[in-house]
């Protein structure tokens, strides 16, 4: 059988010690490169060219996910397996957005990561197993979001923007030189689209949906 090749990047030198033994252990993958950082990691990676690369998510210099999105814009091939303590939803779904290959935690058997090195490098993407019924809910209520979302139109999404912004009535008729009654209406007509009930909840639903960073 072919060897993997693996690079680890993680700020821990136990960590990456640790991995590198429990991984080279039977002979199936070959750890070719460490990184303690995610710019070091970059400067590496094209050196050590590992089929896998094991990636942290909290580093300084450059986080993972950083890492990734810079990673993915260069078009580099290397498959990107994330092992992270993080089960926090936020973090997987922007690494699943930005194109991640796995995503595994590190209180994992040393069995699974090895599957999930195996699966990634295969060309299969690979989550922890555990973590999908709540990727599943979080994909299934970020498309109502997006149904709702593209029923607005261009001036209400405009106006959404500034009541997330903090904006009061008078500043949004201001910004966007309309009236307070057509700011009103603008907002009464939101509230009913995105099924809100006051300007923190539609806030709320503007900073989870990304809206403030479209305009």
């Amino acid at each position: 059988m072919e060897k993997i090749n693996v690079m680890i990047v993680d700020d821990h030198s136990l960590i990456r010690e640790g991995l590198k033994q429990l991984l080279e252990f039977d002979g199936t993958i070959k750890v070719v490169g460490e990184a303690s950082n995610g710019i070091e990691c970059l400067e590496k990676i094209t050196i050590c060219n590992p089929d896998v690369l094991l990636l942290d998510i909290n580093m300084p210099e450059m986080n993972g996910i950083e890492v990734l999105k810079k990673m993915k814009e260069d078009g580099t091939q290397i498959k990107v397996l994330i092992l992270t303590v993080h089960n926090e939803m936020d973090y997987l779904m922007k690494a699943v957005d930005i194109g991640v290959d796995g995503y595994i935690l590190k209180d994992s058997e040393s069995s699974e990561l090895k599957k999930a090195i195996r699966a990634v490098k295969d060309g299969e993407n690979y989550i922890q197993p555990s973590l999908i019924p709540a990727l599943n809910s979080q994909l299934v209520n970020r498309d109502f979001d997006k149904d709702l979302i593209s029923s607005l139109t261009n001036r209400e999404l405009e106006v959404l923007v500034q009541v997330a912004n903090g904006m009061f009535n008078k500043e949004i008729a201001t910004n966007l030189n309309i009236s307070e009654r057509t700011v009103k209406n603008h907002i009464s007509n939101i509230f009913k689209k995105i099924d809100v009930s006051d300007r923190t909840q539609a806030a709320v639903f503007a900073i989870k949906n990304n809206i403030i960073k479209l305009y």
